[in-house]
């Protein structure tokens, strides 16, 4: 399986490179983003690109994919509607429309968020947004699209949030991830159970296309099973 990860750098993406990078069945990743991850793999190249919203120069090295695993995001906090929109709509669009049109067999995975709002429509700016950006990626020809809605994201095994605020967050609730996991199973997901759920539709898709934390966490734990033919729509 060849795989294109997006926002290796992040946290999220971060957790996705090192599941990639372990897995077997994996013989080639390719990271897209504006600096390099720091990972050395013989089966990793990374792709410098500066601006994410033009593909037209890098089309040759963006076919051939089985899988996208689309982890670029940013926190909605401050920031007026069109830059957010511009920022998490138009960047995923850009990316995803070129890579639908090279890769049609390609399963594509997008990192939204709990709480996203499908009908467009509600009080929150951020769920309106991804959820509209959800839907323009369900209306792509590609084999398959899986949104993946995480809420809480614990951090595990050297993975790192970008943002400041994030990080200080992290480092204040360690200690009790652990625990609030085991009592709030479908709030709080791993970096390495996102990494795992995502290689799972990848391999053998799922039953829904909508994927909440308690999917994700049961997905994660069938990423080494047989392979099925459950690709949704």
């Amino acid at each position: 399986m060849k795989v294109l990860i997006f926002g290796a750098t992040g946290m999220v993406g971060q957790g996705v490179l090192r599941e990639c990078l372990r897995a077997p069945d994996v013989e080639a990743v390719q990271t897209v983003g504006r600096t390099r991850t720091g990972q050395l793999d013989p089966r990793l190249v990374e792709l410098i690109q500066p601006d994410l919203m033009d593909y037209r120069a890098l089309e040759a090295s963006l076919t051939g994919f089985d899988a996208c695993f689309f982890c670029l995001g940013v926190s909605s906090a401050g920031m007026p509607e069109s830059e957010y929109t511009r920022l998490t709509y138009d960047l995923t669009l850009a990316a995803a429309r070129t890579l639908s049109r090279l890769n049609p067999q390609m399963t594509f995975v997008y990192v939204s968020g709990a709480g996203t709002d499908s009908t467009e429509h509600g009080r929150s700016m951020w769920a309106r947004v991804k959820g509209r950006t959800e839907n323009a990626l369900q209306q792509l020809p590609f084999k398959a699209v899986y949104l993946f809605r995480p809420g809480v994201i614990e951090p595990l095994n050297g993975a790192r949030s970008k943002t400041r605020s994030f990080r200080l967050f992290y480092a204040l609730a360690k200690p009790l991830l652990p625990t609030l996991r085991a009592l709030l199973p479908n709030l709080i997901v791993s970096t390495e159970d996102m990494g795992q759920a995502m290689l799972a539709v990848a391999r053998h898709g799922a039953a829904k296309a909508v994927l909440e934390v308690a999917d994700i966490c049961a997905l994660s734990r069938t990423a080494s099973e047989p392979a099925l033919d459950l690709h949704a729509g």
